[in-house]
């Protein structure tokens, strides 16, 4: 199981994944937003999207869990 983190304080423009999709390790799961930059939130692993903890508008800070993945 990978517990997929924010890396920095933001908010969350796009979720680009559902529960229950199979990701590859790179693909974006989810894109934050600060400052008017887009931040790309990637799989650390390949796997299968379990679990969802943001949705957009939401903000979030450094270290928030964004997406758990099982591991394939």
């Amino acid at each position: 199981m990978a517990d997929v983190l924010a890396e920095i304080t933001a908010n969350v423009w796009q979720v680009r994944t559902e529960v229950g999709a199979t990701v590859s390790e790179g693909d974006e799961l989810v894109i934050l937003e600060s400052m008017k930059m887009e931040i790309p939130v990637e799989a650390p692993c390949d796997g299968v999207v379990a679990s969802i903890h943001v949705a957009p508008d939401d903000q979030v800070t450094e270290g928030d869990l964004v997406i758990v993945i099982t591991e394939a």
